[in-house]
């Protein structure tokens, strides 16, 4: 990677309605292969506003694949192949605090993973890597996603601990309650691992968690209608779509990799001796971390 660091290109994960957005040009489905497996589905592939997007439907279109089953690690190999640099991850997520009700957008900047079924890393035996994961989200898409946010007069929330469990069953009272006493902001199930592979693929992701209903914890939760759940779902899509078009263009401009580090993420990751790492696993790593692998 040079110092001007790579062309910005903006990937989104999310469902159906999130890309389908007034203005996106030279739209094709694009099938993306990777040898960590089958992605969720092709990339929808476009320009907006003379901007590069990506876009990834996180559970492929019609909504196949349940939380446990999706491709993680094909997902975002796919998207670094296809020239990706920074994602916005769009989820759908139930409220743990009364004072995030449906419709409220989250800015999340941190996780806890209490998923256990899932692959988590690009990295394994023949070559191993660790990255910092403190700051899991980038600061930068979040400072550009929460100018739109504030644009778009979208009730929000800057900061909160986004609790990713495993599903597809929700969660029991005591587990939800569970999860508050912590301090946890919202609940949902695809956030992680994401946000870990996007770190080890060098690339800046951020999630906007939109707060669909309180979670089982919440005494007026057995009253809350399928049809009403569907309603906030629609209109959270529709000011999901509306958030991407908006943050885009306060994107495109970037020069140099991102300042807060998630372009060089690797610098100082692998562990493993350059004699002796599995040459099979470098060719399989070869979109991740080709940068610091030669």
């Amino acid at each position: 990677m040079s110092e001007a660091g790579p062309s910005p290109v903006i990937g989104v994960i999310g469902g159906s309605g999130v890309y389908e957005i007034d203005g996106l040009e030279n739209t094709r489905w694009e099938r993306v292969n990777s040898p960590f497996g089958e992605a969720s589905d092709e990339l929808l592939i476009g320009e907006l506003a003379g901007q590069k997007m990506v876009f990834l439907p996180r559970h492929g279109r019609g909504h196949r694949i349940p939380p446990s089953e999706l491709n993680y690690r094909a997902n975002i190999d796919c998207l670094k192949r296809a020239g990706v640099t920074e994602i916005i991850s769009v989820s759908a997520c139930g409220g743990l605090k009364q004072e995030l009700p449906p419709g409220t957008f989250v800015i999340v900047d941190q996780f806890i993973d209490r998923t256990f079924a899932r692959q988590k890393s690009f990295f394994g035996t023949g070559l191993v890597a660790h990255v910092a994961l403190g700051h899991p989200v980038c600061t930068r898409l979040g400072d550009a996603l929460e100018k739109s946010i504030k644009a778009l007069d979208i009730s929000y929330q800057r900061g909160g601990t986004y609790l990713a469990m495993e599903g597809p069953q929700f969660s029991t009272i005591a587990e939800s309650n569970l999860y508050r006493s912590w301090g946890c902001d919202v609940i949902g199930m695809t956030n992680m691992p994401e946000a870990k592979l996007a770190r080890e693929a060098e690339m800046c992701f951020a999630t906007v968690a939109m707060v669909t209903d309180y979670d089982c914890w919440h005494p007026d939760h057995d009253h809350v209608t399928v049809e009403a759940i569907i309603k906030v779902l629609m209109d959270n899509a529709d000011k999901g779509r509306n958030l991407v078009k908006e943050t885009a263009p306060k994107l495109s401009g970037r020069t140099g990799v991102c300042h807060a580090g998630c372009h060089t993420a690797l610098e100082s990751a692998l562990i493993t001796a350059p004699d002796a790492r599995d040459p099979d696993m470098i060719k399989k790593l070869d979109a991740v971390a080709g940068r610091v692998l030669g």
